[in-house]
């Protein structure tokens, strides 16, 4: 009997490709996505790549009644993996209302549901953004979370100090939160990668889009931090890896292994790299110039953040383990991929 894991907003970047991880660790997932910033083709991709095709919800989570319709239907899950949020920093800070009530009602309503049908354990979708400008570097668990300077990264600031109180609350509720720090690249198949509804926020797919002519160029935001080239420095993660240590927190909650009911590891590969850093990776890799100005700084985001990773490889197993060059080529890949099947399409229905 396979375990059921239900995975909130699984045809999301990050999520489709930790549901592909669970299908191919004999999981049966349900995936509840209301489409806001993804597809359902994303499904047709995780059918070719894995030969199953997850069970779909189309629930927009803020709605309670909804949620909790739905959530009795899969009353059976073992856990509940929620990737369901917006997550553009700088349209948090253009827009925190709407950051707050998306990524804040949807996960009560989550938790609500979750426990109403008595289902034991919760992995949380969040982010280095909870550290705030850290004091020290690299940023380990022990670091003080602190009030980011974005409406997005304090909505999950504000969502993990929700969960620890449901925890305090409950008996038999386990959760894990996984900060993730930047994750970049695609599928090795090339049939699922980072697909962003209109401008891309993150660097990586806007790289890519300008590459491939969709963008006329990149905004570096920013060269007059106190780094080495003045860019901002971030630790990129390849998101088969970050999907891989989901598995593992799966089984870690699965198995009743936690060392407490509640705990947080950071999910990176310990290195900062700078913007120009990738920016020069993808040129190596792509054998190509990319089209790019600075301009200024954008609001929310800090000088640098990198983890220090020992945490998950202690408790979970888990350590990254593709290189920058690895993962800028596979985002690249993917890019190529994509824009070819688009332009098949168009020419095909031309006729």
């Amino acid at each position: 009997m396979q375990n059921k894991i239900i995975v909130t907003g699984g045809c999301g970047y990050i999520g489709s490709h930790t549901v592909i991880e669970l299908i191919e660790n004999n999981y049966n997932v349900v995936i509840i996505d209301d489409l806001s910033n993804s597809s359902e083709e994303t499904l047709e991709r995780i059918l070719k790549i894995t030969g199953t095709k997850p069970t779909f919800a189309n629930v927009d989570l803020k709605d309670e009644m909804a949620t909790k319709a739905v959530f009795k239907k899969h009353k059976d899950a073992k856990a509940i993996i929620n990737f369901a949020a917006h997550k553009a920093v700088g349209e948090s800070v253009k827009n925190p209302l709407m950051y707050y009530n998306n990524n804040l009602c949807s996960l009560i309503n989550v938790l609500s549901a979750q426990i109403e049908n008595n289902i034991e354990g919760f992995i949380f979708s969040s982010s280095a953004t909870v550290y705030g400008t850290p004091e020290t570097l690299p940023i380990t668990e022990k670091n003080e979370t602190q009030r980011p300077s974005s409406a997005y990264g304090n909505s999950k600031k504000i969502a993990e100090e929700i969960i620890d109180d449901v925890i305090k609350a409950s008996n038999n509720f386990q959760a894990i939160s996984l900060r993730y720090f930047n994750p970049i690249g695609a599928h090795e198949s090339g049939l699922i990668g980072e697909l962003p509804s209109g401008i891309p926020n993150n660097l990586m797919p806007y790289i890519t889009q300008t590459a491939a002519g969709i963008r006329e160029k990149l905004m570096v935001f920013g060269n007059d931090y106190p780094t080495k080239d003045g860019t901002p420095i971030r630790d990129y993660i390849h998101v088969v890896d970050l999907a891989k240590a989901h598995v593992l927190a799966v089984k870690r909650i699965i198995n009743k292994e936690q060392d407490m009911p509640y705990e947080i590891f950071n999910l990176g590969t310990g290195n900062g790299f700078s913007v120009l850093d990738v920016i020069n990776s993808f040129e190596k890799v792509t054998n190509s110039k990319l089209n790019y100005e600075i301009v200024e700084r954008r609001p929310g985001d800090v000088p640098q953040l990198y983890a220090a990773t020992n945490l998950a490889k202690e408790k979970l197993g888990w350590s990254a383990n593709k290189t920058l060059d690895e993962m800028v080529k596979s985002s690249w890949d993917w890019e190529q991929k994509y824009r070819k099947e688009q332009s098949s399409k168009e020419s095909g229905s031309a006729f």
